[in-house]
């Protein structure tokens, strides 16, 4: 009877735990990332084939369950699907960051630009490094030219670039440089046009392949000898041809000879993506494509009706890597300077090398302006980890969050406010980024199941009432042998 009494007194405590943690579980339906408290007993020694009762063997967390994923309209949370859990870290005593771990994504942006938990932890991951460090769009730059990101193994890496208001300082050239590569405002105005399409092209063709060896790109050049007929430029009646690109350009005689030459110059070098000097001395004309790696078809060179020898002194070669970007990159610049514009634009890299190491930044930093890239704060956007802010048509990579995961996930160790720390059961942190993916706008929803904890509710308290009367049964049957031995 005494041996009943206690195995009540164990069962008591024992389910008085279960309904402790399963009220837990209830609490936290709304818990973002929760993990439901899995309560397990065990029997106790036994004596002559008589058990002791009953204890609680662990309190485990259902880490392997994955929560359902909620979207949101927050530009900031971020759902885990799949294993693993965010880095976040905290500034110790120490002066060193302590790391935690979590499964919940409703971050925020503080005050001073920092992504953080909503108890002003920071996020750990990999941010980036911007160039040049001293320049930003700042309001002058009021003209988008192009914005391409390019991603591989070793690098994530945005490239972005802008320019002033050309069109508002484009100028015609001064008339005394006619045959001088020569343009008049249209002209100028249609070059950069032509320059800004093939600059996007080449930073796509970067993007599809950011790997390869850097090669710079050529430009054509070609040059037509008009020295063997150009004496036959005498009167109104004289033409001078060629054809380029299927179409033909033509300049009767003006003035002289040398009016003449330089005319015809002007009017090849004003065709979109070409320029065109002539050396009247020598009879020497020169035609450069502005756009590097593009061939152009130059032929049928002539001066009433006498063919010219057209030769071309540089072929058109495409380059590859970075290097085709630079390129044409150059040759924009300076078309745009010759516009009396300004450009700029701004490489944002994130190394990946030691990410397998979780090696990390103590915080990733959001605001444009803070990483002095913009005035502007930027519109955030996350795509399986990597942060991204748009600034107009211009986006920017910022970082890149990382996860985590450990060979037993129950060694975990609960701390509370949505957090856990490593113990020496769950083992040490490895990268889990081949083991899930990050949503972005998105948040785990809590694993806690109404149904099965308010049935385990039920369980509990029925067995707690068991105990209970197993005690006042011993008890009774105690008071009935004190009574006989009276």
């Amino acid at each position: 009877m005494i041996g009943s009494l206690w195995n009540g007194i164990s069962g008591l405590n024992s389910f008085e735990k279960a309904l402790s943690s399963e009220s837990n579980n209830i609490s936290n339906v709304s818990t973002v990332g929760y993990k439901e408290d899995v309560i397990t007993f065990e029997d106790m020694m036994y004596n002559s084939r008589y058990g002791k009762g009953t204890r609680v063997e662990a309190v485990s967390k259902a880490m392997s369950q994955q929560g359902g994923i909620k979207l949101t309209n927050s530009d900031y949370d971020v759902a885990i699907e799949g294993k693993g859990y965010f880095i976040v870290g905290d500034l110790a005593d120490n002066g060193k960051v302590e790391r935690f771990y979590t499964r919940a994504g409703n971050f925020k942006i503080a005050e001073d630009g920092i992504l953080k938990t909503q108890n002003n932890m920071n996020i750990l991951g990999l941010s980036s490094v911007s160039v040049p460090a001293n320049t930003k769009f700042d309001d002058k730059y009021t003209e988008v030219i192009a914005s391409q990101i390019a991603n591989n193994s070793n690098t994530l890496q945005s490239i972005n670039a802008r320019s002033t208001n050309y069109l508002t300082t484009v100028t015609s050239d001064d008339i005394n440089n006619s045959g001088n590569n020569y343009k008049t405002k249209s002209a100028k105005i249609a070059d950069i046009q032509a320059l800004i399409t093939d600059y996007k092209n080449k930073l796509e063709l970067y993007a599809s392949n950011s790997t390869a060896t850097p090669t710079n790109s050529t430009s054509q050049i070609t040059n037509v000898n008009l020295s063997t007929s150009m004496a036959g430029l005498v009167n109104e009646s004289d033409i001078l041809k060629i054809t380029i690109n299927n179409n033909e350009i033509k300049q009767q005689f003006d003035t002289d000879i040398a009016t003449t030459l330089k005319k015809f110059s002007d009017k090849i070098s004003n065709i979109q993506g070409m320029s065109s000097s002539i050396d009247t001395n020598t009879g020497l004309l020169t035609i450069n494509s502005l756009i590097p790696g593009k061939e152009v078809a130059i032929k049928d060179a002539q001066i009433n009706g006498n063919f010219l020898s057209v030769t071309n002194t540089q072929n058109a070669t495409l380059g590859s890597g970075i290097g085709l970007v630079n390129s044409s990159k150059d040759v924009l610049k300076a078309a745009l300077e010759a516009a009396g514009a300004e450009f700029l634009d701004i490489t944002s890299t994130i190394s990946l090398v030691n990410q397998d190491n979780l090696t990390q930044a103590d915080k990733i930093q959001l605001s444009l302006s803070k990483l002095n890239l913009s005035n502007n704060i930027g519109t955030i956007e996350i795509d399986n980890g990597i942060i991204y802010s748009k600034d107009g048509e211009n986006k920017f990579v910022l970082g890149k969050i990382q996860t985590a995961n450990f060979i037993n996930e129950q060694g975990l160790s609960p701390q509370g406010n949505n957090l856990y720390q490593v113990s020496a059961d769950s083992g040490e942190a490895y990268n889990a980024r081949y083991q899930n993916k990050l949503v972005g706008s998105a948040l785990e929803q809590s694993k806690a199941n109404l149904s099965n904890s308010l049935t385990a509710l039920l369980i509990y308290q029925k067995a707690f009432e068991a105990n209970s009367k197993s005690i006042t049964t011993s008890d009774d049957m105690l008071q009935t042998a004190i009574q006989l031995k009276k």
